[in-house]
């Protein structure tokens, strides 16, 4: 039998984060992101989270993953643009701290930004991409509640090849468009 899926609150990305992000980076939570990235590179990726955070949702959100009822961080998500397929879908990812993991922190967090990517109401499917040696993630992306489409090729980080799932959540009809 499943544990209880745990509370969590999404909480727009922030100035604050800087150092959760340095904590995200470590090389055990990205060796399927191919490795940790260089100071320059979490500095750009930060203020990016905090410009998306703060603008319009059509740029995509970042958010901080809060356990509750403690209040602690736990780790990031978001979802942002991208085209697939002749399309422009979102897509999301996240990353959870190791003292939160098997606990159904990400799968929590993840229900919740199908939801806030829903309400945004501007495309019609959320998409992840997990690799194929990732189970953990792929686990999250059924738990979930997403459609696993099947194994692509993927580049992530660009020029770095990977095979990874497409795994889709239907966010209905985005707001403005007629049948």
């Amino acid at each position: 039998m499943d544990e209880p899926t745990p509370a969590v609150r999404l909480d727009p990305w922030s100035e604050r984060d800087a150092a959760l992000l340095r904590d995200l980076n470590a090389p055990e939570l990205t060796a399927h992101l191919g490795g940790p990235e260089t100071g320059e590179q979490l500095e750009r990726r930060h203020l990016r989270y905090v410009r998306m955070s703060s603008g319009e949702p059509s740029a995509g959100r970042m958010f901080r993953i809060v356990l509750l009822p403690e209040g602690e961080p736990a780790g990031g998500i978001g979802f942002w643009d991208r085209s697939w397929d002749g399309g422009t879908v979102h897509e999301t990812g996240w990353t959870v701290l190791p003292g939160f993991q098997g606990r159904g922190v990400a799968t929590a967090a993840a229900r919740e930004v199908v939801a806030r990517a829903r309400a945004a109401g501007l495309r019609r499917y959320l998409h992840a991409f997990p690799s194929v040696d990732n189970p953990a993630s792929n686990a999250v992306c059924r738990r979930a509640g997403f459609e696993l489409l099947g194994e692509r090729d993927f580049e992530y980080p660009p020029g770095r090849p990977m095979r990874c799932n497409d795994w889709r959540a239907d966010l209905g009809r985005p707001q403005g468009v007629s049948p």
